[in-house]
């Protein structure tokens, strides 16, 4: 590997090789490194930046979604202008501007089970930057099958999480949370919100903690998880044990490949519609009906016109309002809610339901004269 030594960056990393610990041999390290960013939203944009600042050689960004003005709020690395580009080609482009001697792979497409494994072997370290459970499942189980490092990070309103799983000797993903939950009951930013600065907090702490892989300093987050609330100002630390009986990383393990467990669609869901059919679907049936399962303090602006106001948390206790023969198309903010409210109408005897896929956060964005905020 040539040296640094003589060339421009010893001053661009000037304070990190005054550090003992870092020195021009670290800083060496980080240039040969790569690292592979699953995400680049609230917790990507400054994990992102950080590790391109510091120096990481070879940095892949991994994400198949656009820029929205919802994203603004707290996704640092791009601007009003941003707003309906491509985030991975988007996010390169702000990594090259910042530091123009590193290299970087923007991979505008989706981590599934087809393609986890070859994309998590290619680099060093995985950094989760996701916040679905499939997601963190799937980059666990791809990280301990190819024995790379996972440096996970979740952010929910006023809480986030930090920790390392894979690493040699400690837990995985799985030794913590053996099973995932169903991801409608479980919300996420877009359902639940989130304060716009804790992604740069938790981000933060995960370039951190990759830097301190890299280098081989330190303590790393390995067997322990660190608990933030910002809303109170507390950090907790709650120690993390592998399990020998995990499936992926235990001493007899069933799990080996990624996609043998991979998510399938349950086969007595829910049918759904497309955003740009709900107008066509209510106006071709007079018995249909809009359900807004959001609840209110979601619903500021109002209520599509036309739509049934139920919030989901109100579902049980009211569904004798409902009609049994009406035929409900289910809406929710961005479609988590409705469908679980859709299969608890199916379930208790509604013959006619179905649920707007990507919920009324879709709709907004193709018609002009509703807005969900």
């Amino acid at each position: 590997m040539p040296s640094l030594a003589g060339s421009l960056d010893l001053r661009r990393y000037s304070r990190h090789l005054l550090i003992p610990e870092v020195g021009l041999a670290g800083q060496e390290k980080l240039a040969a490194a790569r690292v592979l960013v699953v995400g680049a939203g609230g917790l990507g944009s400054p994990i992102l930046a950080y590790l391109a600042a510091a120096g990481v050689g070879r940095i892949g960004i991994v994400d198949d979604d656009d820029v929205d003005v919802t994203n603004l709020q707290r996704q640092i690395l791009y601007a009003t202008a941003d707003v309906g580009r491509a985030k991975a080609a988007t996010a390169a482009e702000r990594l090259h501007a910042l530091n123009p001697q590193i290299a970087v792979d923007a991979f505008g497409v989706r981590l599934d089970a087809t393609n986890a494994r070859d994309l998590v072997r290619a680099y060093h370290v995985v950094v989760d930057g996701t916040d679905t459970f499939a997601s963190r499942y799937l980059i666990n189980d791809a990280c301990v099958l190819e024995g790379k490092p996972d440096v996970y990070g979740s952010i929910f309103r006023f809480d986030g999480q930090v920790s390392i799983f894979g690493a040699p000797g400690g837990p995985c993903y799985r030794c913590l949370y053996p099973e995932p939950p169903p991801d409608d009951l479980v919300p996420n930013c877009a359902e639940g919100g989130v304060l716009g600065v804790l992604g740069g907090m938790i981000g933060t702490w995960q370039a951190s903690e990759t830097l301190k892989l890299i280098l081989g300093i330190g303590r790393p987050l390995v067997g322990r998880l660190v608990l933030i609330d910002a809303l109170d100002a507390r950090v907790r630390e709650v120690r993390v044990a592998r399990d020998p009986a995990c499936p992926l990383c235990g001493d007899a393990p069933t799990i080996h490949d990624v996609a043998a467990h991979a998510d399938v669609p349950r086969a007595n869901d829910v049918d759904d519609i497309a955003a740009a059919d709900l107008d066509a679907v209510l106006a071709a049936d007079p018995a249909a009906r809009l359900l807004d399962v959001r609840e209110p303090h979601e619903a500021v602006l109002g209520s599509p016109a036309g739509s049934v106001a139920m919030p989901a948390s109100q579902l049980e206790a009211r569904l004798h309002e409902l009609d049994l023969t009406a035929h409900y198309v289910v809406a929710c903010r961005v479609g988590a809610k409705s469908r679980w409210a859709a299969r608890r109408l199916r379930d208790a005897g509604f013959g006619h339901v179905r649920h707007l896929r990507d919920g009324l956060l879709a709709y907004a964005a193709i018609d002009a004269g509703f807005d969900v905020f």
